[in-house]
Order: C-alpha cells, then sequence, then structure tokens
C-alpha cells in the first residue's frame, strides 16, 4: 500500500546550483522555527570544513510538515569526488529534486546524480534554479535538461516529467518564469502530486538496509536508513545481516525518527519512515536490519570504484610530535579503519612498509578533505604523490579516463588547449557560449587532471570554469609532462635567515619566510631550472669591523608562496611526500639526506 502521508525526497545537483540554499528558503518558510533558529546561509552545511569551503561534503536528513503530509528531504553533495555519499542516500528516497542553474544548464555532476536517480527508479522534478539571475536563459535551459533526460535513456514516462522555475536565495518557486511570488508554496504542492508516497507491505517482517552512520559519544553507533518492510520498536530483538553472510543477534534500545533539523523518540516506526536506530552492535553501512524470526537480505550497497590512490604514512621527520597528538602508525590505522565505516567510496589497503597504507578515493578533494579532519583532530602524518589505480583488462592495462569541462574567455582559450592536449587530452566538442566564453570539451586520462587546474587558472587569469567526471577504463596513454620546475632542498636545520633567502630568491620563488623552522631534506622552494638544487637557508651574512658608507645591501623579500594542503598535493612528485601537522603544511623529500637519495636512485 501507498503512504500517502509521507514523502521522501533527495535534492540532487552539480556544485553550485544552490541545493542547500534552497533547502534554506524551505526551512524558513515553514514556520516551525523562530529566526534566531535559522542563522546565516547554507544551514545544513554544519561542519568546519563546509562552511569555510562553501560546498556540502556530506550528505544531511530533514523533515518537515506540509498540509498533513511529512517530507523528509535529504541534501547532498554537488562535486564528483563525493558522489559516494550521493549514490547511498538515493536508496532512501521515492523521488529527486534535480535542479539545474537557469544560466550554466545541466554540468557533468547534473548527469551522474540524474543518472544515478534514473537508475534508482526515482520520480525526478526539474527545479530550473536562479532565474533571478542576469543573463538567465531559463526555457533554453529545460530543452537542455530534456536533451540530457534523452541522452541516459529515460522512459516515455520518464520524459514527461514536471518542471518548475525557482530561485533558492530570493525565496520563491513559481511555475511563469516572469512570475516573482513570495514563497516556495508551489514546489511543495508539485512534491506532493507528482512525487509518490512509499509503497510499503507492514505486515511483513522488518527489513531495513543502513545507509548512513552517525557517532555519538553517549550511546555509539546511530545506524540510518529507510525502513523497507516491517515495523520496529524499542526493545525490539533483531539481526544485523552482516557482508560476510553472518547474523548477529541485537536488541534497538531506541528509535528516532526525523523532525524539522533533529530527531525525536518514538513508539513505533513503520515501513517507509527514515530512521535512526540507537544501540545496534558494530552496524556497518550496507547491513540489513532484519526479523529474527524470518531474517532477510536485503541486496548489498554498492558504490563506483575509487580511481586515485595515496600514500598515507607516518610522520618521520626531525619535527615529528611537536604539533600533533596522535602521530604513529596504529593511531593512523584506528583512524583509517574508522573512516572506513561511513566513507563508502574510500579503500585502505597495507602499503609497503608497516607504517604506510594506500589510501584509494574518488579524487584529489575527496582525500583532502578526510586529510584535513584529520589534521584538525591532531594527527600527523606525511601523504604522497596522487596515482591512479590501473587495471588490466584482457591482458593489457588500463587507466581511468575523466570528460573535462571548461569554460574559458575566448582570448585565452588556445593557452588552455595546450595544456590540456600536452596532458593527452583529446577535444570532443567546441562550443561559443554565450558572451565571450568558450565551452571546450576533453577527454583526459585522470592522471594528466593531476596539477592541471593550478596551471588552467593561472593561463587564464583566474576565469576559466573546470568541471570534470569519471568516464570509463581506456588503455594507458603516454607519459603526461611533469613539473617542469626543480626544487630547492634544504641541507640544514635550524630558523631560516633572511640574508639566504636574499640571495637564493633570484633564481627561485621561495616557500618560506626568515624565521621559518626548516631541516635537512626540506623543500625550501622552486627552482628556475628542472633540477633539484641543495641550498643552505640558514647562511649568514659574516661580520666585520670594517665601516664603509654604503657597504650594505637593503634586502628585499619577496613573500614566499604558502600552498593550499590541495595545491600541495597536486604539486609534489614521486620522491616528495606532503607533511601535514595540526599548524604547518610542509613539502619533503622521501629521503632526507642527499647520501640516501643518491643511494635510493642508484638502487
Amino acid at each position: 500500500m501507498r503512504r500517502n502521508e509521507l514523502r521522501n525526497i533527495a535534492i540532487i545537483a552539480h556544485v553550485d546550483h544552490g541545493k542547500t540554499t534552497l533547502v534554506d528558503a524551505l526551512l524558513k518558510q515553514s514556520g516551525f522555527f523562530r529566526d534566531s533558529q535559522l542563522q546565516g546561509e547554507c544551514i545544513l552545511d554544519s561542519n568546519d570544513l563546509e562552511r569555510e569551503r562553501g560546498i556540502t561534503i556530506l550528505a544531511k536528513n530533514i523533515a518537515l510538515q506540509y498540509r498533513d503530509t511529512k517530507i523528509n528531504i535529504i541534501d547532498t553533495p554537488g562535486h564528483a569526488d563525493f558522489g559516494g555519499e550521493v549514490e547511498r542516500v538515493l536508496k532512501m528516497a521515492d523521488g529527486a529534486l534535480v535542479l539545474v542553474d537557469a544560466f550554466e544548464g545541466p554540468r557533468p555532476q547534473t548527469r551522474y546524480v540524474l543518472k544515478k536517480a534514473l537508475e534508482a527508479g526515482l520520480q525526478p522534478i526539474v527545479v530550473v534554479n536562479k532565474i533571478d539571475r542576469a543573463e538567465c536563459r531559463p526555457h533554453a535551459v529545460l530543452d537542455e535538461t530534456f536533451e540530457l533526460f534523452v541522452e541516459l535513456g529515460a522512459s516515455d514516462a520518464v520524459l514527461d516529467f514536471p518542471y518548475i522555475f525557482a530561485s533558492g536565495r530570493a525565496g520563491f518557486a513559481t511555475h511563469d518564469p516572469d512570475a516573482r511570488p513570495d514563497n516556495m508554496l508551489a514546489l511543495l504542492d508539485l512534491v506532493l502530486e507528482k512525487v509518490p508516497g512509499p509503497d510499503v507491505n507492514p505486515d511483513v517482517p522488518l527489513q531495513m538496509s543502513v545507509t548512513t552512520l552517525e557517532w555519538s559519544e553517549f550511546v555509539g553507533k546511530v545506524a540510518i536508513g529507510r525502513i523497507t518492510s516491517g515495523s520496529v520498536k524499542p526493545k525490539q530483538k533483531v539481526v544485523v545481516m552482516k557482508a560476510d553472510g553472518k547474523n548477529v543477534p541485537a536488541e534497538v534500545v531506541n528509535v528516532q525518527l526525523f523532525d524539522k533539523l533533529g530527531k525525536y523518540d518514538a513508539e513505533v516506526a513503520t515501513a517507509g519512515d527514515i530512521v535512526a536506530l540507537v544501540g545496534l552492535p558494530d552496524p556497518q553501512i550496507g547491513d540489513t536490519i532484519a526479523d529474527v524470526l524470518n531474517p532477510v537480505a536485503l541486496e548489498r550497497l554498492h558504490v563506483d570504484e575509487p580511481t586515485l590512490s595515496m600514500v598515507f604514512t607516518i610522520n618521520n621527520g626531525p619535527f615529528a610530535g611537536k604539533d600533533g597528538k596522535y602521530v604513529t602508525s596504529r593511531n593512523l590505522r584506528d583512524r583509517l579503519q574508522r573512516e572506513l565505516q561511513s566513507n563508502v567510496a574510500l579503500r585502505v589497503d597495507d602499503g609497503e612498509t608497516k607504517e604506510s597504507f594506500n589510501v584509494a578515493g574518488r579524487g584529489v578533494l575527496h582525500l583532502s578533505v578526510l586529510i584535513e579532519t584529520m589534521r584538525r583532530e591532531g594527527y600527523e602524518l606525511c601523504v604522497g604523490k596522487p596515482q591512479v589505480i590501473r587495471k588490466e583488462i584482457d591482458g593489457k592495462w588500463h587507466e581511468p579516463f575523466e570528460t573535462l569541462h571548461v569554460d574559458t574567455p575566448t582570448e585565452v582559450m588556445g593557452g588552455v588547449m595546450e595544456l590540456v592536449c600536452q596532458r593527452k587530452g583529446q577535444l570532443l566538442h567546441m562550443e561559443s557560449g554565450s558572451g565571450k566564453n568558450t565551452h571546450l570539451e576533453f577527454s583526459i586520462p585522470a592522471r594528466g587532471l593531476i596539477g592541471l587546474r593550478t596551471r588552467l587558472l593561472n593561463a587564464t587569469r583566474g576565469q576559466a570554469i573546470i568541471n570534470h567526471r569519471y568516464e570509463c577504463y581506456k588503455p594507458v596513454e603516454g607519459e603526461v609532462p611533469h613539473r617542469l620546475n626543480g626544487v630547492l632542498v634544504s641541507q640544514e636545520q635550524g630558523k631560516a635567515v633572511g640574508f639566504a633567502l636574499f640571495n637564493l630568491q633570484e633564481r627561485a620563488q621561495m616557500f618560506v619566510a626568515p624565521g621559518d623552522e626548516i631541516y635537512e631534506g626540506m623543500v625550501v622552494g622552486e627552482n628556475s631550472r628542472d633540477n633539484d638544487m641543495v641550498v643552505n637557508p640558514l647562511k649568514e651574512k659574516k661580520l666585520t669591523n670594517m665601516r664603509s658608507a654604503g657597504a650594505d645591501e637593503n634586502i628585499i623579500l619577496q613573500p614566499p608562496l604558502k600552498m593550499s594542503l590541495e595545491a600541495a598535493l597536486e604539486y609534489i612528485e614521486d620522491d616528495e611526500y606532503v607533511e601535514i601537522t595540526p599548524k604547518v603544511i610542509r613539502l619533503r623529500k622521501i629521503y632526507l639526506t642527499e647520501n640516501e637519495r643518491k643511494r635510493n636512485r642508484k638502487s
């Protein structure tokens, strides 16, 4: 039977197309909150990293009451690197709001999330967002979205999708793009009308798949998912069905349902509800919570495989343990294993040494967010150069390829094409966009993307808009150009001296300032030539008792280049590490002394 008093919807879109801002408008117009409860923008972007970067990283659940219907809303990330979050939460929904920017139109991640929504059998509602934006083209964008549905092989019934125009920032939704009402009621009405209630069977035994895990200091792990059939109550005996086929008996201590921005304790939850279960012994994402007398497992959750890996190892430099609280390989292993329980797109294997681990994910951003989170928790570690994950297919090595989309000013388009083609990219499509921009579409090996974003932004004076998405595995292409410049490597340990840096900056871009702590083997700058050079940044000016007018030089130092974590990961080469502590990010050689580096090169 259908539960008409309940709707479960996911909001999916490309990054920066306004998902979280649209949810803000729905929260503010719901009438259930005081103004003091809804401060700022992007209210659901609750953790520090999300607020600092202005992106959604983790999927969030909220629930709103509209008329006599409860609407469970799942806000999802828009970056391709966090596609694993989208894949797992779509299992909990019956419908999807597909947001498309009224100016940009469908983008690479729009295609990806829409494909996953259609595979899950969700009812799509297209929301053409930001129609109050200058130069918007809502009808043309709607036509482009229809063409995208056709390309993805949507059925005739799905192609007759409902649509609406909206502005999340201005807080209105309308069927007429020229109208400007003062509320989002038209969107909520469309959800009630077009998205079906959950199709449930409450009289059969309990079945629920765990799609999300939360952690509480008071009760431990909280398993979140949608009940497929049956019902669950507090103190009920259940079975947790694991990936290895084992059935672990358990008792549900507490049952919680979502309400507004939080949860409340419920006496019973029935089929169709998105529920949080407290008290289960070590639940994992993909486990099935089933009835004790008739345990039947649901299909286990599958997500796309990772395409990029990095080596995580302990910090074995001279400054190890100065800043961080967790510095041993045991600390590192425990933290990575804990991350695996909630991050379904992550893979962790043992490395070549006892202190190292191979960590695989969807992209540099996916892994850098994990590193930044660990750094803020007090971990110290070293991370190697990102490497793509290759596969052997029919006796030949294959590597992941991605579709790269670049919107660039037409006058600098030649530089963009030169940079991409140097990295084995092939032009698939070129189109003159609105204004003075040109849209370029390439097929490029995933390893060619490492470090490309910074170079493209430099070549276009920061005006390029760059997006990419996973395409498929293809036979390995030739060599991709490495970093053009060598680096300056310190041969001493101590504090950098202004006199030495002044003499070095004539031939290099420095990464350190006077007074910075440095050590032997640390990278202190970028050489103007293609070879590495060992230097002494601690060299001081020799003092004499001779005095002469004008003998002293006026030292003028250029400001050092301070890299972000992502920029540092893309900058390093195979023989280098990024050293990450709670206070500093340093670049260093894997082998710190010159003798060790020579010995390694010979071997």
